[in-house]
């Protein structure tokens, strides 16, 4: 699917709820995030600072008179009354399982009802108080109503792979696979949790101490010591495929509800003993945070990219993972910023500090390859599924997506390259003179996105947040 600029991503388009024509707001009319009422698990979106509850709103007798008078749309779009009834009730199929004539429907019914020229909602109080809340007030749930089925993580950032494989192969830091295939492991569904939920601490066998040690040393259990976030981007599966038919790359994103903000928190020291041969395990399985909000891929139309070129001399993708419309179009330019709060930061009034920023158009492998390499071999997507980028790492220091690059000295990417051993790092200074390799308890970390373009609104995905507290006592 081609995703289209039309009306709906006006520039000028203004809203009747006023926070969202402030320039700085996340969510301006352009956006509509589809987001869960987590009281009845029905569907909503954003608009500035308030929620409007879409499940609320059509069974209404002014919402049904409202649909009723655009119905010949909704006919056109392959709709009905009683299907869009459904829709906005049904997670996790409803606006997953639309297609993409529904999707863009509901998108320009939302903008409709939501313009300041509209007075269905604005001038009666009586209606915008049955299905807007502020969202301040909101305790947002999982986008999906449900933890996602599936779950899986790629790894498809060039710079975030090599960064790390210098660190620990400098010699041959990318396996040879990876500039053939997006490369990705299926993670834990079910440790899936919502943004704000605080993170313990996991516990798990420790590699052994490096260095001359005592015959019979081995690895120790105990809480991680080096505890480690991941920048990374999640996309929600739309539509699925039957089990045994691969999606096509020209067909891959229309399988593509929205993206979502991830914190693939990460137990290195865990880590680094138990992933070979079989790979990530319970030093990722404790826990990954997910923002609330999906931005849909018709929101994001505005800030496509073409795909990162790729240096000279690298394989051309096999023709499953490349399309003319992949090349033209598949990156999507989100910049992408996480912040450290420490306990004396909060304790002593300093803002969160910025660590990183990165862009999103930097990943080597696209959405939509990463889709259709997932189901080449006809693995079966459903609904509500989250698929994960892997961590968000660009060409320069400042734009690494984790601690283990932030904190490292060296610099595969430098000339002449610098390429020093794993230990080589210097900690990250924090205001309170603290000092950061690893994260330490009490230390929430923030990641924030949004898209910027010179003729658009900006348009953001709001926070992602969690915070450390202590291991569980053995």
């Amino acid at each position: 699917m081609t995703f289209q600029i039309d009306e709906t991503h006006d520039v000028n388009l203004e809203s009747w709820v006023e926070s969202a024509n402030d320039p700085e707001t996340d969510f301006p009319i352009q956006n509509l995030p589809l987001c869960t009422l987590p009281e009845d698990d029905v569907v909503a979106t954003v608009i500035g600072d308030q929620v409007l509850d879409l499940f609320s709103f059509v069974e209404s007798d002014a919402g049904g008179a409202y649909l009723h008078s655009i119905k010949d749309e909704i006919e056109e779009a392959g709709a009905t009354r009683e299907g869009l009834f459904d829709l906005f009730d049904h997670w996790p199929g409803g606006p997953f399982e639309a297609s993409g004539a529904v999707r863009r429907l509901i998108r320009r019914i939302l903008v409709d009802l939501l313009r300041r020229d509209n007075p269905i909602l604005r001038d009666d109080p009586e209606f915008r108080e049955q299905v807007l809340s502020p969202l301040d007030q909101v305790d947002l749930a999982l986008p999906t109503r449900l933890t996602p089925g599936n779950y899986t993580d790629f790894y498809a950032s060039l710079y975030h792979a090599t960064n790390v494989g210098s660190m620990f192969r400098p010699d041959n830091p990318l396996l040879p696979n990876y500039k053939h295939m997006p490369i990705a492991y299926h993670g834990r569904a079910s440790s899936i949790v919502p943004s704000g939920t605080e993170i313990r601490r996991p516990c798990g066998q420790r590699a052994p101490v490096a260095g001359p040690r005592e015959a019979g040393d081995g690895p120790t259990f105990g809480a991680c010591r080096l505890l480690d976030y991941e920048l990374e981007v999640g996309l929600i599966v739309g539509r699925g495929n039957e089990l045994g038919e691969p999606i096509p790359i020209e067909q891959a994103e229309d399988h593509v509800l929205g993206m979502v903000l991830v914190n693939d928190w990460s137990a290195r020291d865990i880590q680094k003993w138990e992933y070979q041969p079989l790979g990530p395990f319970l030093a990722k399985s404790f826990a990954t945070t997910v923002s609330p909000f999906i931005v849909t891929m018709e929101a994001l139309a505005p800030f496509r990219t073409p795909a990162l070129d790729r240096p000279q001399g690298d394989p051309s993708p096999l023709p499953y993972l490349t399309s003319e419309q992949n090349r033209e179009a598949g990156g999507i330019d989100i910049t992408l910023e996480v912040f450290i709060q420490s306990e004396q930061m909060r304790e002593r009034g300093f803002s969160p500090m910025r660590l990183s920023r990165g862009n999103f158009k930097d990943m080597y492998w696209t959405v939509a390859q990463m889709v259709a390499h997932h189901t080449c071999n006809g693995c079966n997507l459903r609904p509500g599924d989250l698929l994960a980028s892997g961590t968000i790492s660009g060409p320069t220091r400042e734009a690494r997506g984790c601690l283990l690059e932030l904190s490292w000295d060296g610099d595969p990417w430098a000339s002449p390259p610098r390429i020093f051993p794993g230990t080589q790092r210097t900690p990250i200074q924090l205001p309170t003179g603290e000092s950061r390799t690893f994260l330490e308890d009490g230390d929430e970390v923030v990641i924030r996105g949004f898209c910027e373009r010179e003729g658009f609104r900006r348009i953001g995905f709001g926070t992602c947040r969690g915070r450390i507290v202590p291991a569980a006592a053995p």
